[in-house]
């Protein structure tokens, strides 16, 4: 549409401009825009006569069927109905067609239990990655975890105790008891920690050892544990409705290309103190912060630049890599980003950051198992619960519909409160409600008893649904250049309280126009179904 402005501008006025096109409310028109102010300043004249000047052109186009001035000189447009019918055929230009793009897609780290913030970031990414696809890109999935630290010596101590070393005991521990042991070593290991000066030195020094693996008892228990982790991570992605990675990064192996690329670039992007090497990340928006530690080991920064350069070897030809994180997180990563620029040239603009708000109940209510975080197993249960209550049946596609669509419907940033009993309702904006509204929609068709095609006419009733079917390409596109799945989750919740409003007021079934208006249920279906796979959320036949 707004080509078709420019057009009828560049014809008229000989200008180029970039139009702005918005959607105003039914009753002023399919379209509206500003561009007669635009030219206002460069023509010299009132931007109201430049408007009745384009309104008479547009009037002259077959794409109208109806122009009007409101105002100094906005312009309001109404589309014919072949041409409103056509906007529902239209498929979203992709714009990143060629490029490569890497993105983490799950990230918790092994030993201790995935909770809610990991399913909010796994969720996220991969719903990114899939707008990504939607616009053209080779997305490459991959994930990133940290399989030593301090993380690993705190469920290693509990592990180590609880079996005496014998590798044996974990042998006989069920998989479905897995997850639950895992959770509960880690518990244990955060807890005495913070109890005793001895206990945490010796945490300490079973850290340092998951950088080493000289110990066969510990390598073997240590490697045993993380497979389960690992599995289970996968197990969890999958369940939430996350497409398979294809490669797992993982801490270990990031420390030394990460300290070399920082050595290597001391001085000039790094600077040396009492042996430790500095980022001055106070100058790009960040902190400064230390990478390598006076004692030679590489931190968290050095671990995250020597990711980047694996990433950078392993896909030479990407075009972005990006890292969903909390909220907390992002002005750590600017720095990140800013210093492996610096000493990596060719990735300037390419290292992208999307930091999360936070993650909470309603209720406050936490995982009773560690104290401080909510696991997503608990949450799982939770879903299950409430959908059980309502009377539905809690299959892994319902579950995951509903908890995909409570983070995806908050902008990026915002905080993400959940009520459970709210997230699987059948009313209200909720993914349980947009599943039920297509899965009612196919039960429509179902009934229908002679063919079924597109409507090849707009009725009188059927324009303000029309209308919003048009509107699909145009959301999509949005939600691909700005990579936020909000915009569909508001778009689908409108959608179908559209398609529930016409339905209301207009039989299909049994009805002369069955045909006709069983060809708009179909549509409706179609693209309730499209902008819910974009979700990464099932659209299932029958609830």
């Amino acid at each position: 549409m707004d080509n078709k402005i420019a057009q009828i501008v560049r014809e008229t006025y000989n200008i180029d401009v970039d139009v702005a096109v918005s959607r105003p409310e039914p009753q002023f028109g399919d379209y509206a825009t500003n561009v007669a102010l635009q030219l206002a300043g460069r023509l010299g004249r009132a931007p109201r006569e430049i408007a009745d000047e384009l309104a008479e052109k547009l009037r002259g186009t077959n794409e109208f069927a109806d122009v009007t001035v409101a105002g100094p000189g906005f312009i309001n447009l109404m589309i014919s109905n072949e041409a409103l019918l056509d906007l529902t055929k239209k498929e979203p230009i992709p714009h990143r067609a060629g490029q490569t793009v890497v993105i983490e897609t799950n990230n918790p780290n092994p030993f201790k239990a995935m909770h809610i913030g990991h399913a909010y970031n796994a969720i996220l990414a991969d719903t990114i990655a899939n707008l990504l696809a939607v616009d053209g890109a080779r997305v490459r999935r991959v994930s990133y975890h940290g399989d030593v630290g301090l993380h690993v010596g705190k469920s290693m101590w509990a592990i180590l105790r609880e079996t005496g070393g014998d590798i044996e005991k974990l042998h006989a521990i069920e998989p479905a008891e897995r997850n639950r042991f895992m959770s509960k070593m880690y518990a244990e290991g955060s807890n005495a920690y913070k109890e005793s000066e001895d206990t945490k030195k010796e945490i300490d020094e079973l850290a340092k050892q998951s950088f080493l693996l000289d110990d066969p008892t510990y390598k073997a228990i240590y490697e045993l544990c993380a497979k389960w982790s690992y599995d289970d991570i996968d197990r969890i992605v999958a369940e939430i409705g996350n497409v398979p990675i294809e490669r797992r990064y993982v801490e270990s192996e990031t420390e030394e290309p990460g300290k070399k690329l920082i050595i290597d670039n001391t001085p000039g992007v790094f600077t040396q103190s009492d042996g430790a090497y500095i980022f001055e990340g106070s100058k790009y928006g960040s902190f400064d912060n230390v990478y390598i530690g006076s004692n030679g080991n590489g931190l968290y920064g050095a671990h995250d630049m020597g990711l980047v350069q694996l990433k950078y070897a392993d896909y030479p030809d990407l075009s972005e890599n990006i890292v969903v994180t909390g909220g907390e997180q992002g002005a750590y990563f600017r720095g990140v980003i800013a210093a492996s620029e610096l000493a990596i040239p060719e990735l300037k603009g390419k290292l992208k950051n999307f930091p999360t708000g936070l993650v909470k109940l309603s209720t406050g209510k936490m995982s009773s198992r560690t104290g401080d975080v909510i696991e997503i197993g608990w949450l799982f249960d939770q879903f299950k619960n409430a959908i059980i209550e309502r009377g539905g049946e809690p299959t892994n596609d319902i579950i995951a519909g509903a908890l995909r669509y409570q983070f995806l419907k908050v902008k990026i940033g915002g905080d993400v409160v959940f009520d459970i009993n709210e997230a699987v309702s059948l009313t209200g904006n909720t993914g349980s409600y947009l599943q039920y509204t297509h899965a009612r929609a196919r039960r429509i068709l179902e009934k229908v008893s002679g063919p079924i095609a597109r409507p090849a006419e707009i009725r009188d009733e059927d324009r303000s649904l029309v209308r919003k079917l048009g509107e699909y390409h145009e959301i999509i596109t949005l939600a691909t250049q700005t990579l936020e799945p909000h915009h569909i989750c508001n778009y689908l919740f409108d959608l179908a309280q559209e398609f529930n409003r016409y339905y209301e007021k207009n039989q299909v079934v049994g009805d002369e126009y069955e045909s006709h208006r069983a060809g708009l249920v179909a549509l409706y279906a179609d693209t309730l179904r499209a902008g819910l796979l974009v979700l990464g959320i099932a659209a299932p036949e029958k609830m």
